[in-house]
């Protein structure tokens, strides 16, 4: 088990990365140009601006088991189908039960997008989202520790 970040915009990278040396579980961050993160317990992988470039390079390192943070539902789609485990930064686990749904929303939130509307932006982050994350990682390194 190793625990890959989708660093670009993710609020919980302290967290996961202090839980992993917490736990002697090997953590990967990755981040394109724009976002450099060095942290003390962790590996950073940079990979160059573009679309996608980050999901890409995490989709193919991972492995069976791994535990991937992210907030982008369709890389979670492609870590599930291959046997990794995906979380958000506020504590959800991407399960075969949610995931389908979750891509429906990003389909219609864009076409929306598309056609000139607008969605309402995210709520100011809270402490309490950041102790839902942090519980429901110490469960699932738990838990892979176990197996």
């Amino acid at each position: 088990m190793r625990i890959l970040i989708d660093a670009d915009g993710c609020p919980v990278v302290d967290i996961a990365v202090w839980l992993a040396k917490q736990n002697n579980v090997k953590c990967f961050i990755l981040c394109d140009t724009a976002h450099v993160f060095e942290k003390d317990g962790a590996q950073t992988i940079t990979v160059s601006q573009g679309a996608d470039s980050v999901d890409f390079v995490l989709v193919n390192m991972v492995e069976k088991g791994d535990i991937v943070i992210t907030q982008d539902y369709g890389l979670a789609a492609m870590c599930l189908a291959r046997g990794a485990i995906p979380i958000n930064q506020d504590g959800m686990v991407y399960d075969s039960k949610n995931i389908d749904a979750l891509l429906m929303q990003r389909y219609t939130a864009k076409k929306i997008r598309m056609s000139g509307g607008r969605l309402k932006g995210n709520s100011k982050r809270t402490s309490e989202q950041d102790e839902m994350f942090e519980q429901k990682l110490k469960e699932l390194i738990n838990l892979e520790l176990l197996e």
